[in-house]
């Protein structure tokens, strides 16, 4: 149950932008960017940085549906959003560094260092990797913490559609949801 008494039992995210448009519309626009626009990560990879940091946070909502829109961009679904071992994972080798970086960042941000960069780099990444997995990364620390904040839970059944629509339209078209 929603810890806003104006959001109905079973709300969803973007129930949540509906009721708060003047924050939500900007919000969106930035995930569109972020998460759709240029990067040196495919889409894919972007709805992976932001599944693995919603399962290191717990966040079922999040985790379970951009695992669900990571796969359906392409990425395997052996090991979407897992906060296993990354050295063990099935992940492609050049994914490793971002996501461990990603983890130290979401687990304790000033445990971050250069070395950690540097191992972006190494791997083949270019200044603008970092950047977008640290947008990322922090995009959704903020995410997990909104939803779990005021009490959104996940309805497996939605996935289904939210993935859908994530991986086939981005995030702009929540934008005209909002005014329905």
């Amino acid at each position: 149950m929603p810890f806003l008494p104006s959001l109905r039992k079973g709300a969803t995210l973007l129930d949540l932008f509906k009721a708060f448009p003047q924050t939500s519309t900007p919000l969106l626009q930035f995930h569109e960017v972020l998460l759709r626009g240029p990067s040196p990560f495919t889409e894919g990879e972007r709805e992976l940085i932001a599944a693995y940091v919603s399962g290191l946070n717990q966040c079922r909502y999040c985790k379970g549906v951009h695992t669900a829109t990571a796969e359906l961009l392409g990425v395997a679904p052996d090991w979407v959003g897992s906060a296993s071992d990354i050295e063990a994972a099935p992940i492609e080798e050049k994914m490793k560094p971002v996501l461990q970086y990603a983890r130290k960042l979401t687990q304790q941000a000033t445990s971050v260092s250069q070395a950690d960069a540097d191992a972006i780099f190494t791997a083949g990444w270019d200044e603008a990797a970092l950047y977008h997995t640290v947008a990322v990364t922090a995009l959704f620390n903020f995410m997990n913490r909104l939803v779990e904040g005021v009490g959104i839970t996940l309805d497996p059944s939605y996935i289904k559609p939210a993935s859908e629509r994530l991986a086939k339209g981005g995030y702009l078209p929540l934008i005209e949801m909002l005014k329905s």
